[in-house]
Parts: structure tokens; sequence; C-alpha cells
């Protein structure tokens, strides 16, 4: 492995897709300081799908430019491990907002109902996504 293709691969990355998550980060946070989720609860719902739908992207551009360090990854398998990104990253964002739940009482996580509606949302996202991104060489 190259050390400077390494070393552009990771900004070259984040200037073509940061912007996806951050987006969905940044009306995440302007959401939660004005209490939109308090007060509209079902808005959960469409963040945890743009949630899914950005890191997704964000996870596709990566591996495409993973490609100029590693070599070629098959299509299949790069839609499959963006999918599977996208999974661990939503489960960890669970986890991240029942911790902030069990320890500052954020009201963030409405039962393991809610739980698994995010995942499953944010999957659906991913999958979405998936389906409608198009192979750029």
């Amino acid at each position: 492995m190259n050390k400077q293709q390494f070393t552009a691969w990771i900004p070259a990355t984040l200037r073509e897709a940061a912007w996806a998550p951050l987006g969905v980060l940044g009306f995440y946070l302007l959401a939660r300081s004005f209490l939109l989720f308090k007060l509209f609860p079902p808005l959960d719902i469409p963040t945890h799908f743009l949630g899914g739908v950005a890191i997704t992207y964000f996870y596709r551009v990566a591996i495409r430019h993973s490609q100029k360090v590693v070599g070629e990854i098959p299509f299949p398998i790069q839609v499959l491990f963006a999918i599977t990104c996208t999974g661990t990253t939503a489960i960890l964002w669970e986890f991240y907002e029942n911790i902030l739940d069990f320890f500052f009482d954020t009201g963030m996580v409405r039962g393991v109902e809610d739980t698994i509606v995010d995942l499953f949302v944010g999957l659906l996202g991913a999958l979405v996504l998936s389906l409608f991104y198009r192979r750029r060489r």
C-alpha cells in the first residue's frame, strides 16, 4: 500500500461526501435545540431515514475512493459493505441515544419499539440509496 495514496483517499472522500452526514447531523442538532422532536415525535423517523441515506452515501464514496489503495472491489461487495457499515453506524447511534437517556434523562428513546423502528428506517434509507446510486468510474 502506498502511503501517499492512502493519505489522499481520506481528504478526497471527505471533500466529496462528508456534507451528507454532516447535513443530517446539523439538522438533528438544530431540531434537538428547538425541541422539535418533543413537539413532533414522528420527525424522528424521516431523520433516521435520511441519516441512513447520508451515511450510506458517505460509505459508498469512501469505498469507491479506497479502490485506489486496496484495488478493485466488486460492485456487489461495495454495496454490501456500505449497507453493513451503515447498520453498524445505526447501532452505534442507538447506543448513543440510550446512553444519553440513561445518564442525562434526555427522553430520546421511547422504548424498545422506537429503537427497532429507528434501526429499520435507517437501514431502509441505506437500501433505498443503494438501489438508486449509480456506479461511477
